[in-house]
């Protein structure tokens, strides 16, 4: 790889104020940017199979409330409601089976 190349492939990394030149690896530039969590949606933290739906659309929920029974590696989790709130809408159903970090509900 002649000079020209290497130069053309860096790139510039600011960290705490101080500008860097380097080359960034393919994980680095594929990487899951960091997003604020949006207290409205719940997500699945694991896949796994809905056992049990505690709510419905239109229910009034407080923090805590159970929302859904989550089976994930033979352990059953009970989702919670992370806010009060009022049920907006249930994207999954009971036996369906969930993917991490899949919408399952949203609250009002």
């Amino acid at each position: 790889m002649s000079n020209e190349d290497k130069k053309s492939k860096f790139s510039t990394l600011v960290i705490e104020g101080t500008r860097y030149k380097t080359l960034l690896n393919k994980k680095y530039e594929n990487r899951k940017f960091w997003k604020k969590i949006d207290q409205k949606k719940v997500y699945a933290f694991i896949p796994g199979t809905v056992v049990k739906l505690y709510v419905k659309k239109g229910q009034k929920v407080k923090k805590g409330d159970s929302l859904l029974l989550l089976e994930a590696m033979k352990m059953r989790n009970i989702i919670g409601a992370p806010r009060d709130g009022v049920v907006k809408k249930l994207n999954v159903k009971e036996g369906e089976k969930l993917y991490k970090d899949q919408l399952m509900v949203e609250l009002e």
